[in-house]
């Protein structure tokens, strides 16, 4: 009967150690998935249109129909259109629960919530034009869902945030 108890236990250590080895490979790959995805959030704020895109957000007066922004802009209205394009995965990606809404908000927030305000008209023109309520649809929820936490807790810089951070 003690040989019983014994291999009963045993078999139980072994179980909850292999339960605990599990719990920790989830968690250093959740890790490793989050840093991929952060690389691929840099990445795709690094290139040229997108760079090209923050630029035009910055100077762009609000309120423009889609014809007088694609009469502005011209061909650079495409890095516009990248833009839109990077935001609308990002909301998918954030909904879905394959990135966080924090790392989105920590690269992206200020220009997603100034992109939104300044072509939103051009966005519902849009909508409106193809007959397609789904255009951008992804870029809107991004935004009202950065709108929606910063209105309970609004935005600090980093560099206030942090100040007395140490590495």
């Amino acid at each position: 009967m003690a040989f019983e108890i014994v291999l009963s236990l045993l078999t139980t250590l072994s179980l909850l150690a292999a339960g605990i080895f599990a719990g920790l490979q989830i968690r250093q790959l959740m890790r490793q998935r989050s840093r991929e995805y952060s690389m691929q959030l840099l990445h795709s704020f690094q290139t040229p249109e997108f760079q090209e895109a923050v630029t035009i957000v910055a100077d762009i007066p609000e309120g423009m129909s889609k014809k007088e922004l694609e009469n502005h802009l011209g061909a650079r209205m495409t890095s516009m259109l990248v833009m839109f394009g990077t935001f609308e995965a990002l909301g998918v990606l954030v909904k879905r629960g394959e990135i966080s809404i924090d790392l989105v908000e920590d690269f992206f927030s200020g220009v997603v919530i100034l992109a939104w305000r300044k072509f939103k008209n051009y966005i519902l023109e849009l909508r409106e034009n193809g007959h397609r309520p789904t255009y951008y649809e992804w870029f809107q929820w991004l935004d009202e869902q950065i709108e929606k936490r910063e209105a309970k807790e609004p935005a600090i810089p980093a560099h206030l945030a942090f100040r007395d951070w140490e590495s």
